[in-house]
């Protein structure tokens, strides 16, 4: 399983107003199966179905968030093989060579195991796939206790997740569905907060900036990857096509490095690939 474990309730908060969360209903192999996670300060009920817990308002989930989800939704299967043949076809790049140049920024090496003897807690924001999993993996010092938090809005993309974590043997992976908008999670409860390929479509991205950092530990870095022109690139005609139908959401696609959060520092904006930037800063 897949899914938040029973004792991992006491670890999150509610989205609504950050309360401690109580779980009542059905558990299944150590994880939360079917039932609600109620707040013990608004009393607001969270759904809990088929192992995935769905930590976010639906009304709130508007716009451009609203309509990503709905490609999503749709294209599961199809996104990763189209991520692989497409990358080096439209940018000269390899997908691995791409994805080692934001991953890189994580500081996975640098890692050590926490003084209070909990897991070192890692989050990607808007997991998708997982195809970022393989990495985390390879990167992640041995021997480091260790749990991988996934959350995102497309359950088509989490159910394809799910796959690929009982096919590659992960463990210690949590999955949930919950809005980058209002992360489920206490103040500073991961070591590591990194995003890929979403915000730029995100409603309110100065927001989803400001909850990554928020749950983040002080010092830590925070990666954040989108879609953006690299201005040293000279696209070709069928190049300005495809990152135009790559970004047909928004109409400047642009690194936000405007909308960090006060108090960020030692930030830094590069591209990772013709089309790509990479955002890292820490608070």
């Amino acid at each position: 399983m897949n899914g938040v474990r029973a004792g991992d309730v006491a670890l999150l908060a509610c989205p609504a107003c950050g309360g401690t969360l109580v779980f009542h209903g059905h558990a299944e192999g150590g994880c939360i199966r079917d039932g609600r996670l109620r707040c013990g300060g608004c009393g607001e009920a969270w759904r809990v179905a088929r192992g995935m817990a769905r930590l976010y308002r639906e009304e709130a989930v508007r716009g451009t968030d609203r309509l990503m989800r709905v490609i999503y939704d749709g294209l599961p299967v199809l996104h990763d093989p189209l991520t692989t043949v497409l990358t080096p076809l439209l940018q000269s790049i390899s997908e691995a060579r791409m994805r080692a140049g934001y991953m890189r920024r994580l500081e996975l090496a640098s890692l050590a195991p926490r003084e209070d003897g909990r897991p070192v807690r890692v989050l990607e924001v808007g997991v998708g796939s997982g195809a970022n999993l393989p990495l985390l993996r390879a990167g992640l010092p041995r021997g480091l206790d260790v749990e991988l938090w996934g959350v995102d809005l497309s359950e088509g993309m989490l159910k394809h997740c799910r796959r690929r974590l009982r096919s590659g043997g992960y463990s210690g992976v949590r999955l949930m569905m919950a809005d980058a908008h209002a992360l489920p999670f206490p103040d500073a409860a991961f070591d590591r907060v990194f995003h890929v390929g979403g915000i730029g479509g995100y409603r309110d991205p100065a927001k989803a900036l400001a909850e990554m950092a928020r749950v983040a530990k002080p010092g830590t870095p925070l990666v954040v990857v989108d879609e953006q022109m690299d201005p040293a690139f000279q696209p070709s005609l069928l190049q300005r096509a495809a990152f135009r139908a790559l970004t047909f959401y928004a109409w400047d696609p642009h690194c936000p490095r405007e909308l960090l959060p006060a108090g960020a520092s030692e930030v830094i904006e590069e591209q990772v690939a013709p089309f790509y930037y990479c955002l890292s800063f820490r608070m």
